[in-house]
């Protein structure tokens, strides 16, 4: 599916949309029973669907995130101009799920060795990143991606960005969970985009 293809599906959509609230998850301070973390990995349909499968993560809520505008629309990032990329926020038990487990699913739904890309998405609106939010995080999305590095010798460099973690917009109302209000064209958006196909280029029997 061309991008301009998805552009049409997304615009007829948007007609229905609400205005985008910043997200901010209450977890009282102290509280070991839930834990955030903050991933970019290229369209957040498809993250969100690929971390919401995932044993010990509560919540994925798809949004913007690592730019200058305040507030920013579905709109105003898809030019690239905002500086922001788009993102998730999960909510995960980290009794059940580490992060460093998490970080490992990460990896094997990107492809790390782009810049401004994933897949057929192509823009700075696009880039994996690893927004950190302590620095045991810092440290361990660090450790993550050198032993990436070491095990498994992609023919390009390992390029996902490593940040620290900003102020996160939810995106709009009809971004959220779209995999299941509108699977046929997010099912023809993941296929044509060609993202399984070159996850399992990339990964093999480790996805």
């Amino acid at each position: 599916m061309k991008v301009s293809e998805i552009s049409r599906v997304v615009g007829r959509v948007a007609a229905s949309t609400v205005a985008a609230a910043l997200f901010a998850v209450p977890v009282a301070a102290g509280d070991s029973e839930t834990e955030q973390a903050t991933f970019a990995a290229g369209c957040f349909w498809c993250i969100e669907a690929d971390l919401e499968k995932v044993a010990g993560v509560l919540s994925v809520t798809s949004g913007y995130t690592g730019g200058t505008v305040s507030d920013p629309t579905y709109k105003e990032v898809s030019t690239g101009t905002t500086g922001h990329t788009e993102a998730v926020r999960v909510v995960f038990n980290p009794q059940v799920i580490s992060y460093e487990e998490l970080l490992d699913v990460f990896w094997r739904n990107i492809d790390p060795t782009v810049s401004d890309q994933q897949f057929c998405d192509v823009g700075s609106q696009y880039r994996s990143a690893i927004f950190y939010h302590d620095e045991a995080q810092r440290q361990a999305a660090e450790k993550s991606k050198t032993e990436l590095m070491k095990s498994k010798p992609f023919a390009e460099p390992v390029v996902t960005d490593i940040v620290a973690a900003g102020t996160f917009y939810a995106a709009e109302a009809y971004h959220q969970d779209y995999y299941k209000k509108n699977p046929v064209p997010y099912s023809a958006y993941r296929r044509g985009c060609g993202r399984d196909r070159r996850l399992q280029d990339l990964w093999g029997e480790d996805k």
